[in-house]
């Protein structure tokens, strides 16, 4: 009588295990999340990721002083949150003089992680709805 293919059950349980990443991908998705949980550092990305383009079509880029005049912020503290969002490879700058000019550097992660804070939205006003203390599933 022909055997069949059947795992075992210690084959079974490692394939039901949750797939470990390598420990430094663990750490970059730490630093982009903890980059990320900072409301003025997502504002900057959410203003920095609007379409502005010349007339040729060429990516316009933002000074510090027009992004901190825009979200409200001081300069000091609107450099700090550039240069974290710089560290994290998620914009890039760009000296002229004595001005410095900020862009996305990574719009797929920006888009990315723009995609989730959209769906907590969703969800959160889905509970919201639901009757209070209940929540909608």
């Amino acid at each position: 009588m022909p055997t069949e293919d059947i795992p075992s059950v210690s084959q079974r349980s490692r394939q039901d295990e949750p797939r470990r990443r390598p420990p430094e991908l663990d750490v970059f998705v730490d630093r982009f999340l903890s980059t990320m949980c900072e409301t003025s550092r997502r504002q900057i990305l959410e203003l920095l990721a609007q379409p502005q383009r010349d007339e040729h079509g060429t990516t316009l880029e933002r000074r510090s002083t027009d992004i901190a005049r825009a979200l409200g912020l001081s300069p000091s503290t609107t450099s700090e949150h550039l240069r974290e969002l710089t560290n994290a490879g998620l914009i890039t700058a760009r000296r002229e003089g004595t001005n410095v000019y900020y862009r996305i550097r990574n719009i797929l992660l920006v888009q990315a992680f723009h995609d989730l804070v959209a769906a907590l939205d969703k969800e959160y006003a889905s509970r919201m709805s639901g009757p209070i203390g209940e929540e909608v599933s």
